[in-house]
């Protein structure tokens, strides 16, 4: 198997939206953006999976020295020989990976969140990175950098939110808790009571809230795109549609999240997917 074909197959396995959304793309760009998502999914798997945080801790180091080694191009790992010839063509800079590593890290230790300062903190390190890294693979007119990745930042925190969301439930049963305490003291929710999945109305208030928040910063990245990079950057607008009617489908079960996960179907996402880049190609 070559590296390529294992982040395929890693991609593929994960089922993720990102994989539909990016299946559109040019061979090129496509075997780029799977081997970075394959990265991700490799560094965040080892946070969900790994039970002793020694171990998990011991890997994220791994996977530090393996970054490293991609970017003096003596890498071992599938993934980071599928990433490495993908980082001066697409100018992608390796404090990327850092900070992806970051966050997963920061997952290992801290459980709970004081407020959205440190809630967007978090979300840069694991999404709004992952946004800005995909956008320069998508590829970024002349001109037209800095709004491209700052509209690719925010679609990326905002996608977070959107995750945040619907994974309440299963975040608090392996006691985390992403919702911040100052949203949770806005609406008189008990953090202990959300880790013991005790629903009712005043959580249902605070989720409305954060679905807004996702909502508005996920509007707020349409707008910074430039009309000039939306072709470019159409399987990144494919994901933030797949995700936004993601969050649709949780207001409307009446953000029921402590006891299901909300999913859309492959069919659904693929279907979302194939309209939005006919829509932005165009």
């Amino acid at each position: 198997m070559t590296p390529d074909q294992y982040c395929e197959d890693r991609a593929a396995r994960a089922g993720s939206s990102f994989y539909y959304a990016f299946r559109f793309l040019p061979e090129e760009r496509r075997r780029a953006i799977t081997a970075f998502y394959a990265f991700c999914r490799e560094a965040d798997d080892i946070v969900d999976e790994v039970r002793d945080p020694t171990v998990a801790a011991a890997k994220l180091d791994y996977w530090r020295r393996e970054v490293r080694a991609m970017a003096q191009g003596n890498a071992s790992h599938p993934v980071a020989l599928a990433m490495t010839p993908h980082l001066a063509r697409f100018d992608i800079p390796i404090d990327a990976f850092e900070h992806v590593l970051d966050g997963m890290a920061q997952d290992l230790g801290k459980t709970r969140y004081l407020d959205f300062a440190e809630l967007d903190r978090y979300c840069y390190l694991v999404a709004g990175v992952v946004g800005e890294t995909s956008a320069r693979i998508f590829g970024i007119p002349p001109g037209h950098a800095d709004r491209t990745l700052a509209y690719a930042r925010a679609l990326g925190e905002s996608l977070q939110l959107i995750n945040i969301l619907r994974d309440v439930g299963e975040d608090a049963r392996r006691g985390r808790l992403y919702l911040p305490q100052s949203l949770l003291d806005e609406h008189r929710v008990s953090a202990a009571g959300v880790l013991r999945l005790e629903g009712g109305d005043a959580l249902r208030d605070a989720l409305a809230a954060l679905y807004q928040r996702a909502c508005s910063r996920y509007d707020e990245a349409l707008g910074l795109l430039p009309a000039e990079a939306r072709r470019a950057q159409r399987a990144g607008l494919a994901m933030g549609a797949i995700y936004r009617a993601l969050a649709e489908e949780i207001r409307a079960d009446g953000f029921r999240v402590l006891t299901h996960r909300v999913a859309l179907t492959p069919i659904r996402k693929l279907w979302i997917a194939w309209k939005t880049v006919t829509f932005a190609s165009r």
